[in-house]
């Protein structure tokens, strides 16, 4: 049992850290890219470009680490995985040009996607059947805090100097290494143990939750009915001085603060979504019940946020505590596959989802020049939730499953 809680505290922390690197770049976004010369209206392009290396990494990312994951254990995952990040954190501290940055979230990234994955199905697999929701939802809401570090030392950092961005990379990638030692008395999964040996069953084969009808359906659904968290961070929250601007705010919103209100609701929304769902002893009705409130936080972040810059930040907590569903939804991913190939999927299905943020900005800015910044974002939203909510329909209840199972 110590050997339990350990590991979930040693995740909680992984997470907490990856979550700060994750997001770093949305909080200094602006600073740091006028520091390298990139002017204020001429930001939207190198952010998406620079967005969108980090989320192609994490895609790459998650079945590198998951697969081996399910290959030579969920130990090797967090370890490989927090050396890679942690070093293109600090890397990224010294970039000059919009390239060079680029280049830095992409292996960013590329480490980044393991973190969780690894994480999740390490506690699923050490805690027992009815209790494992508790573990998974005190790593991933724990997690999210590493949103609001980020903000706190980001504008601590900056209010002593305009490249005090750099320093934010700098302490992000120090945080990685130092967990480092923390995680050398961590015991690898028994459940993964029991079936290293055998050489009989494959492992780690990322293309075989294809072979199998059940297992397509089984991991498509989980992975769409996470894309609207994404879409939320991507489009509503990252970017809020420009949607803020499109509503026709006078006082446009900063987009640290923004994601410091919605991360600090996202991590209450995830606790209070892993509760629900140990207490209706359901995933699946917990996951509905959180949708809903996410469906009505968009009206209220569309029509009610553009009154003043106090609405926008309080449209921005609904919205933050609606996603919060993320809890649930990792756990989710981990619980519907087999030993075998359970850490490829628990951890490339949050990085696709991570990922999702690709094509949804793409349609963004396809329906933007005919429906506007704001009609665009509402109308993609919608479809993200419209999506989700069918995904939903079809998945498998996993509540109390045993996890001692190959595929």
């Amino acid at each position: 049992m110590r050997g339990a809680r350990l590991a979930v505290v040693v995740a909680a922390l992984g997470y907490f850290v990856d979550i700060y690197d994750l997001l770093i770049f949305g909080i200094v976004r602006a600073p740091s890219l006028k520091s390298i010369g990139i002017a204020a209206d001429a930001q939207l392009g190198p952010t998406q470009w620079i967005l969108n290396s980090q989320m192609i990494a994490l895609l790459l990312g998650g079945i590198l680490w998951g697969t081996l994951g399910d290959k030579r254990g969920r130990i090797s995952v967090l370890f490989g995985s927090i050396i890679l990040y942690s070093l293109a954190n600090i890397a990224n501290g010294f970039v000059h040009t919009v390239p060079q940055y680029a280049a830095a979230r992409f292996f960013a990234g590329l480490g980044l996607a393991g973190e969780l994955g690894g994480g999740i199905t390490l506690v699923s697999e050490s805690l027992d059947d009815k209790t494992r929701g508790y573990g998974t939802t005190i790593v991933s809401s724990f997690g999210i805090f590493g949103a609001v570090a980020g903000v706190l030392v980001a504008k601590l950092a900056m209010q002593h100097s305009s490249e005090g961005w750099r320093t934010a990379y700098f302490i992000g990638g120090g945080l990685g290494l130092a967990l480092l030692l923390l995680r050398v008395g961590v015991l690898e999964s028994g459940v993964f143990e029991k079936i290293k040996a055998d050489t009989s069953i494959q492992r780690g084969n990322f293309f075989s939750l294809f072979t199998s009808r059940s297992r397509i359906q089984r991991y498509l659904t989980v992975i769409l009915v996470g894309v609207p968290i994404w879409y939320a961070v991507a489009i509503l929250v990252t970017t809020a001085p420009e949607m803020g601007k499109a509503m026709g705010m006078t006082q446009v919103p900063d987009a640290a603060i923004t994601i410091l209100f919605n991360y600090a609701a996202l991590a209450i929304g995830g606790f209070a979504s892993g509760i629900l769902s140990q207490r209706l002893r359901s995933r699946k009705r917990a996951l509905l019940v959180f949708l809903i409130i996410t469906a009505i936080s968009l009206p209220i972040y569309f029509l009610l946020g553009r009154e003043s810059l106090f609405m926008f930040y309080a449209a921005s907590v609904v919205l933050g505590f609606g996603t919060g569903y993320w809890s649930v939804f990792v756990t989710v991913a981990a619980e519907q596959f087999g030993t075998n190939v359970r850490a490829t999927a628990a951890t490339t299905a949050p990085n696709f989802v991570r990922g999702s943020v690709v094509p949804v900005t793409l349609a963004f800015n396809a329906l933007k020049g005919s429906l506007g910044v704001v009609g665009s974002a509402a109308v993609v939203g919608s479809a993200t939730l419209v999506i989700a909510l069918l995904a939903l329909a079809g998945l498998t209840e996993t509540f109390g499953k045993s996890l001692d199972f190959v595929e």
